[in-house]
């Protein structure tokens, strides 16, 4: 197994939450592209205003590193308008995947033809464009009920609406990584939270981002079935080492 394949390396801060400037924030995005590039992972997951950049690094390098985005990141509550303008301009840039967050607290409200019809829209541009779509479900803001109920919406939307070769390129993802839990709880992807995805999103594809932070965390994730994980510690999860505590 090769494990770098399954590994989306991520870099989703601002310069204000890296404590960088705009320019170092730039260049820390570069180093994590190039070092993708150099490691053979299966993509970079960059915000959208960095699209443009990783697509020009790595038709120079002449790689086939993949390139996410993260759409009305981190908290899912624009219109579905927004998200779609959002995504167009992702497509348009060169972005392969296209990571929606959910809105989960739209869900959470029981405004469920509001979330059913933002996955409709958002999975049918994706697919349209032959880009890979994942549902951002953010684990740590839902309770247990909510997480399997979510993920089972998902999955009923899609295989109501689109074909069952499209399956495979709509994933269930479980996290931002940057929802702000209360004690210091996991704001990822925990052991219990993937198995209740894997059991209510089947047969859709399972993302586990957030929290994964060592090679013994991400063959635990691979060996439940998870098609991909979103980590910013990618590098040191392929040399089998610990990884510091974040996405």
């Amino acid at each position: 197994m090769n494990i770098k394949q399954y590994l989306d390396s991520t870099y989703l801060k601002t310069p204000s939450q890296a404590g960088l400037s705009e320019v170092e924030n730039i260049e820390v995005v570069k180093k994590a592209i190039r070092e993708a590039i150099k490691e053979g992972f299966k993509l970079i997951m960059i915000r959208p205003e960095h699209v443009s950049l990783a697509k020009d690094i790595i038709l120079k390098a002449n790689s086939s590193l993949l390139v996410g985005t993260v759409i009305d990141f981190p908290e899912g509550k624009s219109s579905i308008e927004d998200k779609i303008k959002e995504a167009n301009q992702a497509i348009e840039d060169g972005a392969d995947d296209l990571d929606f967050v959910c809105n989960y607290e739209a869900f959470k409200s029981s405004e469920i033809a509001l979330v059913k019809q933002e996955i409709v829209y958002g999975t049918q541009i994706g697919l349209a464009h032959n880009k890979t779509v994942k549902w951002i479900i953010e684990v740590a803001a839902l309770t247990d009920k909510e997480i399997m109920q979510l993920s089972a919406l998902i999955k009923n939307v899609v295989i109501s609406n689109f074909k069952e070769e499209d399956y495979a390129s709509v994933f269930v993802k479980s996290s931002t990584g940057f929802y702000k839990t209360e004690n210091d709880l996991p704001n990822g992807a925990t052991i219990p939270s993937i198995i209740m995805m894997l059991e209510n999103a089947s047969p859709l594809p399972i993302k586990a981002a957030g929290g994964v932070k060592s090679y013994k965390d991400a063959i635990e994730m691979i060996g439940l079935g998870v098609k991909r994980i979103g980590t910013s510690a990618a590098k040191e999860i392929a040399n089998g080492e610990n990884a510091p505590n974040e996405y």
